[in-house]
């Protein structure tokens, strides 16, 4: 598996909310629906993205701009103008009349959004989330796809299947945006994001990630990689941010935690599967790493968006 179909492999669309909005200038949507992951692309005119305390974020017709974490964030015309409509997830798109899936009444030259909101399903992929920008912009130019005309056509539509497509579309933007992001030279991409085509680390970390269980050391993962102990420490080290034994335990408890919300099994049998001799020794891990008792972590209610 590639690294980005790795990173992405907790990150999936399912029952993706799309909407295109059309707007009349001056224009500002105050963003509150605590979407997890938000993208948003402009089929005509321009928008600004304004995220709580840093700076606007341009974009124009066929940008794929990635919005990560559930902050309130402003969409508007120009960065000044102030919000007139806030969109929760009761109100994303209100009142009756609409064209399906599309809020605004068509209008020559008006700017027209096209936005979509994934739910975060698991904790695998919030290494990814974490390190993405407040809002990271790939160009039209890029070639990002799908192409914002394509997911109009689709949102305008009300056929069988749709939310599958729509789904998949959603997938196909954010795979989309992060391979470029990936591959454009001097960009913000974080070098553990790399990592997984370095053929020394890249192997590593493919061992680890389909072996948790296994008891490995340093000492090991050298000899599976075909270099000295102190070579895979250090190059592992400078290529992921944290030593290979750091970040086995942090996979390890990623795996724990999806399991204790996906799953009825025990929390024993559970840390037998993660790598750990028994629910106690998974327990310590846990604690230090989340922050609470895997227990806890099962029986915490948490709130997908979009609601059901």
């Amino acid at each position: 598996m590639d690294a980005v179909s790795e990173l992405l492999a907790g990150v999936r669309a399912r029952g993706a909310v799309f909407r295109r909005t059309i707007m009349r200038p001056p224009w500002a949507l105050r963003m509150t629906s605590g979407a997890s992951l938000t993208l948003a692309t402009m089929l005509d005119g321009h928008a600004w993205i304004v995220p709580e305390g840093h700076d606007p974020v341009r974009i124009g017709p066929g940008d794929i701009a990635v919005v990560p974490g559930d902050a309130p964030y402003t969409v508007a015309d120009a960065p000044t103008t102030k919000p007139t409509q806030q969109i929760t997830t009761a109100d994303y798109c209100p009142g009756p009349g609409h064209t399906p899936r599309t809020c605004g009444d068509p209008a020559d030259e008006a700017p027209v959004l096209l936005s979509g909101a994934f739910e975060r399903r698991g904790e695998l992929s919030e290494r990814l989330l974490r390190a993405l920008p407040p809002v990271l912009v790939v160009p039209a130019e890029d070639g990002a796809y799908p192409s914002p005309e394509l997911i109009a056509a689709e949102i305008a539509k009300d056929r069988p299947g749709q939310q599958l497509v729509l789904d998949r579309l959603l997938d196909l933007m954010l795979v989309s945006a992060l391979r470029t992001w990936f591959d454009t030279p001097n960009s913000t991409a974080p070098a553990w994001c790399r990592a997984l085509d370095d053929p020394i680390v890249g192997t590593a970390l493919r061992l680890l990630h389909e072996s948790p269980a296994h008891p490995w050391t340093v000492a090991d993962l050298a000899a599976k990689t075909g270099v000295s102990r102190a070579a895979l420490a250090r190059r592992f080290t400078t290529q992921v941010g944290e030593p290979p034994m750091s970040y086995l335990t942090s996979w390890r408890i990623a795996l724990a935690a999806d399991l204790l919300k996906e799953t009825d099994e025990t929390v024993s049998a559970i840390a037998r599967k993660v790598g750990y001799a028994n629910a106690f020794a998974l327990s310590v891990a846990f604690k230090r790493l989340k922050g609470t008792r895997p227990t806890t972590h099962r029986t915490t209610t948490t709130h997908p968006w979009p609601p059901a």
